[in-house]
């Protein structure tokens, strides 16, 4: 019997087929915009390499097409243009960007690659090659593949900015995916590329991805912010024109020459404020900035933009807390501006941002740009430094590689803190950097074997989170070694990069160990000392290697001169087998069997599936109706998480090969627990009514309910068991209409 879908999706080709010139005409058309979007001068030479990119890639995708149907060569081309456009870049990185699916996609190998462009643009392609054919469920293969393009960063940079091009392209075409698929996508792109972009300096891009990720995971959220800014866009157009006319004739009778251009805040960024300050669409104060770019010499730059601060200043009055100078001391990424957020004659807050027009280009083109500046070497320096920490974590590529990737995200998108050492020597570190981070900062060795520290000359432990001013000196003993504990209270990647490493050092020291106690052992039975004995024990005891064995034993977890049932033949163990019962049979297996090899099946929740041990997850409290996902959990069996689970990002990006679709079965004699939060203006009653409304009209039993009132103004949370997402919301609308209720949302908790 056809599938239905695959004869949907040989239509669609037919019907992009119908006319090959036409199609032909429109890749020509697409290649002509590309070339008129790579700014700087290009020598025959340039133009002869991107046209034998273009051809060779036209014709190694020939026969492929992308799911909506289009000739596969229109990704190539466009993550060209992004590349040179909204990057920056030059024609070594158009031509890596035209072939980059080449190698993985077609039978064009590196080595013709290496032979047609040279080994810079085969470079980037390997690092762009995604690591294939890895054995399920041994790692995250997101994460391997990650920790490859970080490996090629350390030869060549634009490998990262090709491959955040390709993320940003498969993100903007995302609509043809399947929404398991556009999840996972969105998650990776949330959880890896927008922070890596930020790190960058591409804040365009990183707004955009955020946006795009928020769009799939979260569409009604997404349409919703949308539409309102849509809506109130002619009001903060007169608004802008208002609020800037007296800076505008300020400026002008200074002899400033300037841009000011006003923009709203990316929807990403006013969800994140609403999610994290508790407050609606309407409450989020500063939804758009304005921003002042002035055309001055380097050398009057900071002067220049804390003059405009003053002309800013003497018409609205400045919010002290919201002072950012990033001029005096940029961040990490290079990253230069003024900012101020200032109150407006109506009572709103404005963020206002002053540049120049060297800052707002590196602001734009984050790390392309600063190359382009190269000869200012204080310009640079700071990303050198970033990509040389970089380097130094990939030294070592042992260890997990999601580890590896949580680690080294966790450097990418924290706000900065600037702290000194004694010397008064200055130094970045991500906010809520410990004095052990710190430590291991200035010096690996110092690190290891520091005990204690004194900030601002005084004794503090190694967990004291920092602040920004802080100076510190690190107390160390040659006696000391790293602990397991660290790990705990260590933020920066490098650190915690570097604890791990010292960790499997003594590990590694005490398998030795417990090698020479197994091969003790082997000599007592009379066996043999070989590599096969040994994996007869690794089975036996179900370690992952010998090392993890021999690590085992040294620390007295297995005994092995207690296993009963062994013998020994001609030098060869023998050791009686662990037979696995149905019950132990792994998860994976499970549920691969009720799925009935159908990858794509969903798990349907209500089912009669007592062969699985499924728990609705407590992180996020999940109800029928929910839009749900399944993680399978080596501990826990499968655990049952909504998509906007805050946990939900790291899940899909780090482990798709855990992740199982699920959908509810319509059941109402199941109930769920699930919170709902209210505020408002206190009035006598308000509880009777409240509880009234859960409990009789609704007939909903109540677990826990709490009130709190504050000079007229309550609070209140109920836990209550609801049948499902309609039911929910059913009550939650009834509680909004009660006369003094604010606001009532759900939560996970």
């Amino acid at each position: 019997m056809t599938d239905p879908k695959s004869t949907k999706e040989a239509r669609e080709i037919q019907k992009v087929q119908i006319d090959p010139l036409k199609e032909r005409a429109e890749i020509l058309r697409r290649y002509r915009g590309l070339l008129r979007s790579i700014r700087g001068e290009r020598s025959a030479e340039d133009n002869r390499m991107i046209r034998k990119a273009f051809n060779i890639a036209v014709e190694a995708h020939k026969d492929q097409r992308r799911k909506s149907g289009e000739p596969y060569i229109y990704h190539p081309i466009a993550v060209a243009r992004i590349c040179a456009e909204e990057i920056g870049l030059g024609t070594t990185s158009v031509v890596a960007a035209l072939m980059h699916d080449t190698v993985e996609d077609t039978d064009l190998t590196l080595d013709d690659v290496r032979d047609l462009f040279g080994p810079t643009v085969a470079t980037i392609i390997d690092g762009l090659t995604k690591i294939s054919g890895m054995q399920f469920g041994t790692d995250s293969i997101q994460a391997e593949n990650f920790r490859k393009v970080l490996m090629t960063l350390a030869q060549d940079v634009r490998v990262i900015l090709v491959k955040l091009a390709d993320r940003l392209h498969n993100m903007r075409t995302l609509e043809s995916m399947a929404r398991d698929k556009q999840l996972k996508i969105a998650s990776e792109t949330l959880f890896l590329y927008a922070p890596l972009a930020h790190r960058l300096g591409l804040y365009n891009i990183k707004s955009e991805l955020e946006d795009l990720a928020l769009k799939f995971k979260e569409p009604q959220i997404y349409a919703d912010i949308s539409q309102r800014l849509k809506k109130g866009e002619a009001v903060r157009r007169r608004f802008i024109s208002r609020f800037i006319l007296p800076i505008r004739e300020a400026m002008d009778k200074e002899g400033f020459n300037y841009v000011i251009k006003g923009r709203p805040k990316s929807v990403h960024s006013i969800y994140n404020k609403m999610l994290k300050k508790n407050v609606s669409f309407e409450e989020v104060y500063d939804v758009f900035a304005i921003r002042i770019i002035i055309d001055t010499r380097p050398e009057l730059e900071k002067a220049d933009c804390w003059k405009v601060y003053s002309i800013v200043t003497d018409y609205y009055q400045p919010n002290p807390d919201r002072l950012r100078d990033w001029i005096s001391t940029p961040k990490a990424n290079g990253y230069e501006s003024l900012q101020t957020t200032v109150m407006s004659p109506g009572g709103r807050w404005v963020e206002v941002q002053i540049r120049s027009q060297r800052m707002d280009e590196i602001a734009e083109m984050g790390l392309a740009a600063h190359y382009r500046y190269k000869d200012e070497q204080e310009h640079t320096s700071a990303l050198d430094n970033w990509l040389n920490r970089i380097r130094e974590m990939l030294d070592d590529t042992g260890g997990n590689a999601v580890d590896f990737v949580r680690d080294f995200k966790l450097d990418l998108f924290s706000d900065e803190i600037v702290v000194f050492t004694p010397n008064g020597e200055m130094r970045n570190l991500p906010a809520g950097a410990t004095a052990l981070d710190f430590a291991f900062e200035i010096h690996t060795q110092i690190g290891r074997q520091c005990i204690g520290a004194k900030v601002n000359h005084k004794l503090v432990p190694l967990s004291q989170p920092l602040k920004s001013g802080d100076q510190i000196e690190i107390i160390t003993s040659k006696k000391q070694q790293p602990k397991e504990d660290w790990l705990t209270y260590a933020v920066t990647a490098k650190a915690k990069h570097r604890i791990k490493q010292a960790l499997r050092e003594q590990k590694r020291k005490l398998a030795v160990v417990g090698r020479e106690a197994v091969q003790r052992q082997l000599r007592t039975w009379g066996a043999k000392v070989d590599a096969g004995n040994v994996n007869a024990l690794v089975e036996h005891f179900a370690r992952k290697d010998a090392t993890d064995l021999y690590y085992q034993v040294a620390r007295g977890k297995h005994q092995l001169e207690k296993i009963t049932g062994m013998h020994v033949k001609s030098g060869r163990l023998t050791l009686p087998k662990v037979v696995r019962t149905e019950e132990e049979r792994s998860l994976e297996e499970v549920v691969a069997d009720i799925r009935g090899g159908d990858k794509n099946a969903a798990l349907v929740l209500g089912d009669d599936l007592k062969r699985i041990d499924y728990q609705l997850s407590s992180c996020c409290n999940p109800i029928a109706g929910d839009d749900v996902f399944g993680f399978i959990s080596p501990d826990d069996g499968i655990k049952i998480h909504r998509v906007n689970c805050p946990n939900a990002v790291q899940l899909m990006s780090n482990f798709a090969y855990r992740i199982v679709k699920a959908r509810w079965k319509g059941k109402d004699t199941v109930e769920f627990l699930a919170g709902i939060r209210f505020s408002g203006i206190d009035e006598v009653g308000l509880v009777n009514k409240i509880t009234n409304i859960i409990s009789h009209e609704h007939n909903v039993n109540m677990r826990a309910i709490s009130f709190e009132s504050n000079d007229g103004i309550f609070s209140g949370k109920v836990m209550a068991f609801v049948h499902d997402t309609d039911h929910l919301n059913s009550l939650m609308d009834k509680l909004r209409r009660v006369r003094g209720v604010r606001s009532v949302e759900r939560v996970d908790h």
